[in-house]
């Protein structure tokens, strides 16, 4: 491992979800709103990451691979909230998340 300790690497990872979790519940604006859901994302790699370096399997790359596949599941959840963002755009002239009260546009 480098230089950075246990503690290190689960403190970031503790002030990015925390960061994420605060940019979901505070704020109004979807896009804003996607750029918090990846922050917290970003935080659960980053612990997949360090465990899988901190205890290593059998095949020693069980935290990569699924890092891999949490960077690809966040990848599709931009695209589809992006999608929304437009569709609620076009829609409603708005991107704020309370005037989207209805699923129906």
């Amino acid at each position: 491992m480098s230089g950075i300790s246990e503690v290190g690497f689960l403190g970031l990872s503790g002030a990015l979800l925390a960061v994420g979790l605060l940019g979901v519940l505070t704020r109004r604006n979807f896009v804003l709103i996607l750029v918090a859901i990846e922050i917290a994302m970003n935080a659960a790699i980053l612990n997949f990451v360090y465990f899988a370096a901190y205890a290593p399997t059998a095949a020693g790359l069980s935290g990569q691979a699924i890092a891999v596949v949490l960077v690809g599941f966040a990848a599709t959840e931009v695209a589809v909230g992006l999608a929304i963002v437009l569709a609620l755009n076009r829609a409603r002239g708005s991107i704020n998340v309370a005037e989207a009260t209805e699923l129906r546009l």
